[in-house]
């Protein structure tokens, strides 16, 4: 009776330290959770006040930033106006150079033709009348009172032809841009009651 009588005063004693430990723990959990709560509270609290904070700059930010945007695009619209212009006038520029230039090419190619001298030739000429009782000194003044822009008339003197006929013989220079040889005869031609034939006795370059 003794021996179970201890065992079992032992294991009561355990029960009642065990449950007294327990209620130790219990009580320090319900002591320590009050704190943890206000700490999360704070926390949260400062993590609210953070972002309300955040999103304040932010949308601050936005609206300074919304009219900075609008001076920049209307400095780049102003700028992108201007450089249309400059082009523009850059274009009108290019074209009175190519002007400038087209003028300045024409000039100098006038000066050129000038500076150079003119082409001429010598050319002799052999008007034969209709007979003998043609009159030679009146063909010869008629012949002279030709004028064409680059024609000189020269020297002049009859020749025998034959059966007591003669020939005027008359030299005269050209300049080769200006005056015809073929054109030129056709209007001594022209001078029909005196003249038969007109030929070219000789040609020679200037």
């Amino acid at each position: 009776r003794r021996g179970g009588d201890g065992f079992s005063f032992r294991l009561e004693m355990s029960r009642a330290a065990l449950f007294a430990s327990c209620v130790i723990l219990a009580l320090i959990a319900l002591s320590a959770a009050p704190q943890a709560a206000a700490a999360g509270t704070v926390c949260s609290s400062r993590a609210l006040s953070a972002a309300r904070l955040s999103t304040r700059s932010a949308s601050a930010r936005g609206h300074i930033d919304t009219p900075m945007m609008r001076l920049r695009g209307g400095a780049e619209a102003a700028d992108d106006d201007e450089d249309l212009f400059a082009d523009d006038a850059g274009g009108e520029e290019a074209e009175d150079d190519m002007g400038s230039i087209k003028a300045k090419a024409e000039e100098a190619k006038e000066k050129a033709k000038a500076a150079k001298p003119a082409a001429k030739t010598n050319v002799i000429l052999d008007v034969k009348g209709w007979d003998d009782e043609t009159d030679l000194a009146e063909m010869e003044k008629l012949v002279r009172e030709i004028e064409m822009d680059g024609l000189l008339w020269g020297a002049s003197g009859l020749e025998e032809v034959g059966y007591g006929m003669k020939k005027l013989r008359i030299t005269c220079v050209v300049e080769d841009d200006k005056v015809s040889i073929d054109e030129l005869e056709e209007k001594i031609k022209e001078i029909e009651d005196l003249v038969q034939s007109v030929d070219i006795a000789a040609m020679q370059k200037i």
